[in-house]
């Protein structure tokens, strides 16, 4: 994981705290890995609010997809960046 300055962090933060799907995501992914439809049903989202979010999540290097080849029952996890910025807006 190459390391974040201060801005970047904070800039990732408001990131996050500015869309509720995206913060909702990460939370539910907090200590777990799940598929797309168990965090919609754990959060009360539809299913495409999630996968959305999940697609801008990754590209910020914020969750990864462990089953990457797989077209149905892909599973995410949040990655350590990830962790960290919830440390922060959880403070």
């Amino acid at each position: 994981m190459r390391k974040f300055s201060e801005d970047e962090m904070w800039e990732l933060v408001g990131y996050i705290k500015v869309s509720q799907t995206r913060y909702l995501t990460l939370k539910t992914l907090d200590s777990d890995f799940l598929m797309p439809s168990e965090i919609a049903k754990s959060t009360g989202l539809r299913t495409t609010q999630i996968s959305n979010a999940l697609r801008d999540l990754k590209e910020r290097d914020l969750v990864i997809c462990l089953n990457e080849s797989a077209r149905k029952g892909r599973i995410y996890q949040n990655t350590p960046l990830a962790m960290e910025i919830l440390k922060r807006i959880d403070k």
